[in-house]
């Protein structure tokens, strides 16, 4: 009776589609499990709407106007005093934009703060380049708080996640360093650049955005190649204890235009490039 019933309902059913299916599902799960990313970089259109507008704040500056007025035409009070800045980053093999950076920032900053690891994002093994090229940076060494991460080398991993841990130890290394309650700190890619007058006017005055994004102007290979001015993760945060975790992504509307520059793939050596294009969290892309 059983048997009877089962072929009716089996009756006029295609064999050939179930044997597709018991094929097609475990194949389509196996090729999104392999390449997730690349599949939801294909559907993101669907599932992601674009993103609103920045509100920019037009950034004023004249190195013959004094830092009160300066504050004032952007609508903030002057300090007594200015505040703290800590420069953090996340250290791979940049040694030369590091130097650029540093030069342009070191008027202005408190404490560098660094983190490199013994792997790149993508679980590949790399030199220590900063500990084996310090001696570069010794005009900072009295203000430097540098610190290592031993990679975890999860080779096929997401790379986002081996940056997120990196960027996790780069907190702990912050508070290490000793950063207070309204101190300044800079987020941003070793190659993205303020400008150091624009860290001085935002560490002199008051009633500042607790964040803040800075536009910066994109070169590309070189500052001789200009690219847009539509760089924008960079940004400046007034530290809060327990709350301020290091990002690289949209944190607020307000965006200070004109904030300096973001050198991407700016290397003297073929080899650096090669470097970069296997290391980086983007590798999918390459």
């Amino acid at each position: 009776m059983a048997m009877s019933r089962l072929k009716c309902a089996l009756r006029g059913f295609d064999f050939r589609v179930l044997l597709a299916l018991l094929i097609g599902v475990p194949l389509v799960m196996l090729m999104i499990y392999a390449h997730g990313q690349k599949v939801t970089y294909f559907l993101r259109p669907i599932w992601e709407s674009p993103p609103e507008p920045f509100k920019i704040i037009p950034h004023y500056y004249n190195e013959n106007v004094t830092m009160e007025n300066l504050c004032k035409l952007h609508g903030w009070k002057v300090r007594e005093t200015p505040r703290r800045v800590f420069d953090a980053v996340l250290f791979s093999n940049e040694l030369d934009i590091l130097e650029l950076r540093w030069n342009e920032l070191s008027p202005y900053v408190s404490e560098f703060v660094l983190l490199e690891s013994n792997s790149t994002f993508t679980g590949v093994v790399k030199p220590l380049y900063f500990k084996e090229n310090r001696h570069r940076f010794r005009f900072a060494e009295s203000r430097l708080t540098y610190g290592t991460y031993g990679g975890r080398f999860m080779k096929g991993e997401n790379p986002f996640v081996e940056e997120s841990f990196q960027r996790v130890a780069l907190d702990q290394l912050i508070r290490i360093a000793r950063i207070e309650n309204d101190d300044i700190l800079i987020m941003s890619d070793v190659d993205e650049i303020p400008s150091g007058h624009t860290i001085n006017l935002l560490r002199w005055c008051d009633d500042t955005p607790k964040i803040l994004h800075l536009q910066l102007r994109n070169y590309l290979y070189s500052f001789e190649f200009f690219l847009d001015d539509k760089s924008w993760r960079a940004s400046i945060h007034r530290y809060v204890s327990g709350k301020t975790r290091y990002a690289h992504f949209r944190q607020t509307d307000q965006l200070l235009a004109d904030s300096g520059w973001h050198c991407s793939f700016c290397f003297r050596h073929i080899s650096d490039f090669a470097f970069k294009m296997k290391a980086y969290s983007h590798v999918d892309r390459i």
